[in-house]
Order: structure tokens, then C-alpha cells, then sequence
């Protein structure tokens, strides 16, 4: 009965607000091109859907992309920095400065040195930068967290160093790696989506693209179907990841047996 409420009283806002939408929309004559009613977003929606969905898998193919390429690199790196507090006192402070500075302000050097030619690639490398301190600030602290205890323990009876980091460490990790994941996976769209506006017109083919030419031609119903694919993306994404942290700590993290 708890989980029937938690999934139909989010549904009843969202209908309650759409109604309202419509309503006022229709109650003050608001202009389509200033703010459609949902049920012209629907409509167009229902009009564009064969190329909204083109453009939906060319986002989301960048964006799953990046997503795995940030998840290898920043366990990879996490993983050398568990091993050596040298490297990781080193090359921390880059990973930091690479976090801070806006994506934005980049994006047309990545363009530049990838070339215009293999803009797909030169996406990926956007997104990536953008979902790849999360995963990276997530496992490093996990792996750092172990008991040290145990780690004093399997060194006491001889274990090795990649032992101990498969036996201890990564599985002390694992809650803040998902954690990281489901932070970096709506990073890695958002990336997708920011590199798609910074390529410009006629070398991206995703829904950013969609998003910009509809504006331009004042088609601002499709523009807000746009959106609305995006956002219900970002959310399935989240879900998907969350329902991967739960199944993986199902039966032994507190995190996951007290939400069952």
C-alpha cells in the first residue's frame, strides 16, 4: 500500500498541475508561441514523434557512452589513487580543476582539437568530463573507507594488495560508487545535451538540436515536447541506476535492506 502511494501521489500532483496548466492557458488566451497548453504539446508531440525519437537515440546513445567511458575512468583512477596517497595527493587537485571549470567554456576546444568531422567522438569527450568526478569522488572515498581493521587483518594472514582491494575494498566501495553512478548518469545527459548546443547547427542531430531549431522557427510546442522527452529521460535513467543500487545491495547494505 506504502509503494501504491509513493508512485500515485506524484502522479496526482502531475496531473493537478497540468490541469491547471491548461486551464489557465486557456482562461488568460496566453499566445502558443509564449506558453502551449499541454494538450498542444501533446499534439505536437503525437505530430513529430518519428523525428523526436531520432533524436532522443542520438542523445542517448552519446550520453550511455559517456556514461560508461566516465564509469571505467573513474574507477580505473579511484582504483590508482586506493594504492598510492602520492598519486592521488598529485593528480586530485587536476581532477578538481577539471570539475570546476564550466564545460561550456572548453567545449569549442574539444571541438576544435577533435575536428568537426568526428563530432560524435568530441561529444562523448564533453560528456564524459562532465559525468566523470562523481564516479571518480564517490569510489575514491569508498575505497578509502574500509575498516582498517580488516585491511590489517587479510595483511596479518598474508593476503596480497589486489587481494585486499577485491576482497575489502571494492565491495566497502560499491554503496558510494552506485551513489556516484546515479549522480554521474544524469550528469552524462545533461553533458550530451550541452555539447550538442556548443556543436551548433547542422553537426548535431539530437534533441538539444531539436530543442534550438524548434525556437528558432517558433514552434514552441515542439520545443516543450523536446524538453518534456529529455526530462522523462533523465528520470528513467535514475531509475534504472537506482533500481541497479538496490538489487546490488539488496541483501547485505542497510541502505537498500531498509527501503525493501
Amino acid at each position: 500500500m506504502r509503494r501504491l502511494a509513493d508512485f500515485l501521489l506524484p502522479l496526482a500532483v502531475a496531473a493537478f498541475l497540468l490541469g491547471a496548466w491548461e486551464a489557465a492557458v486557456a482562461h488568460w488566451q496566453v499566445p502558443a508561441y509564449v506558453l502551449p497548453a499541454p494538450s498542444a504539446i501533446a499534439r505536437a508531440f503525437a505530430d513529430n514523434f518519428g523525428s523526436l525519437m531520432e533524436a532522443l537515440a542520438s542523445t542517448l546513445a552519446v550520453t550511455l557512452e559517456a556514461f560508461v567511458a566516465a564509469c571505467v575512468l573513474g574507477i580505473a583512477t579511484a582504483t590508482a589513487f586506493s594504492q598510492s596517497r602520492l598519486l592521488e595527493r598529485t593528480l586530485y587537485p587536476y581532477a578538481v580543476i577539471l570539475q570546476v571549470t564550466p564545460v561550456v567554456a572548453i567545449a569549442p576546444l574539444i571541438l576544435i582539437w577533435v575536428g568537426f568531422e568526428r563530432i560524435n567522438l568530441a561529444l562523448v569527450i564533453i560528456a564524459t568530463i562532465v559525468a566523470f568526478f562523481p564516479i571518480l569522488a564517490g569510489a575514491t572515498l569508498g575505497l578509502k573507507s574500509a575498516d582498517f581493521n580488516l585491511i590489517d587483518l587479510t595483511r596479518l594472514y598474508g593476503a596480497s594488495r589486489l587481494q585486499t582491494l577485491w576482497r575489502i575494498r571494492l565491495p566497502n566501495a560499491l554503496p558510494y560508487l552506485l551513489s556516484g553512478m546515479k549522480t554521474a548518469g544524469g550528469l552524462a545527459l545533461i553533458g550530451a545535451v550541452v555539447a550538442e548546443f556548443v556543436a551548433g547547427s547542422g553537426t548535431a542531430t539530437g534533441l538539444a538540436w531539436r530543442i534550438v531549431e524548434s525556437g528558432n522557427r517558433l514552434e514552441i510546442a515542439t520545443l516543450f515536447a523536446a524538453l518534456a522527452l529529455l526530462a522523462l529521460t533523465g528520470v528513467m535513467i535514475f531509475a534504472a541506476l537506482s533500481f541497479l543500487e538496490w538489487w546490488l545491495l539488496r541483501r547485505w547494505h542497510e541502505s537498500a535492506i531498509s527501503a525493501s
